[in-house]
Order: structure tokens, then C-alpha cells, then sequence
């Protein structure tokens, strides 16, 4: 059956928009994450220029999981390999997940090992 009332058509004339608004915003992204790979992977760039362009790549995506034209896992997810290979170029090591957990988690926090308690005194002495 064919849209006939009022809302229904105006309904179809704002998906066309957010449609065409959303796959600029897409093919945006996406040329910068293409841009972002060949700098890492072709010709020899200064690391600079490395940097720039995939942290360009990388708020393009942050902009588009935030405006919700990606998903925010899946920009997540391009994020984390757009990172891994700039590390694999940059020659740096990546600590493993263990390691980065222990490392970060300050004491006070859920999940942290509790703080040992001090010792009470003996008494008679001051």
C-alpha cells in the first residue's frame, strides 16, 4: 500500500535526507581510513604525516559514532585496527591486556586489590 497520510510522507522525506546526509558522512570516513592505511603501508612518510593522517581517520570515526551513522563498537573496532597497524609500522610494542589492566587500576576502584590496613599499635606505647 502506498503512503498516503500526511506523516507517513513526511516521514519518507526525512529518511531521504538523513539517508544522503548519513552516506556522505560514511564515504567520509571511509576515504580517510583508505587514506590512513596507504600512508601506513605504501610509500615511505615522515612519521609525523603517519600520525596526522590516521588521527584524522581516527576522529572522523569518533564524529560519525557519535552523530550514530556507525555504531559506536564498530567504530571502536576500525579505531583499534587503523591503531594496531600504526603500531606494527611504528615498530613500538603493545603491552598485552594483562598488563595494561594491572598497570591502570588505581587503588580505590572497584575491582582493585584492597588497600592493606595499618597495623594498630601495641598498647603502652606511644
Amino acid at each position: 500500500m502506498a503512503k498516503r497520510t500526511a506523516s507517513a510522507k513526511k516521514q519518507a522525506r526525512a529518511s531521504v535526507r538523513r539517508t544522503q546526509r548519513n552516506r556522505a558522512v560514511r564515504s567520509e570516513v571511509k576515504t580517510k581510513i583508505v587514506k590512513a592505511r596507504r600512508t601506513l603501508q605504501e610509500t615511505p612518510v615522515a612519521e609525523s604525516d603517519r600520525y596526522a593522517v590516521a588521527l584524522d581517520a581516527i576522529r572522523a570515526l569518533d564524529r560519525a559514532a557519535s552523530k550514530g551513522v556507525l555504531h559506536r563498537r564498530n567504530a571502536a573496532r576500525r579505531k583499534a585496527r587503523l591503531t594496531r597497524q600504526l603500531v606494527k609500522v611504528a615498530g613500538t610494542a603493545v603491552p598485552s591486556a594483562a598488563a595494561r589492566k594491572s598497570a591502570a587500576a588505581p587503588a580505590g576502584k572497584k575491582g582493585a586489590a584492597p588497600v592493606a590496613a595499618k597495623a594498630p599499635d601495641k598498647k603502652g606505647k606511644k
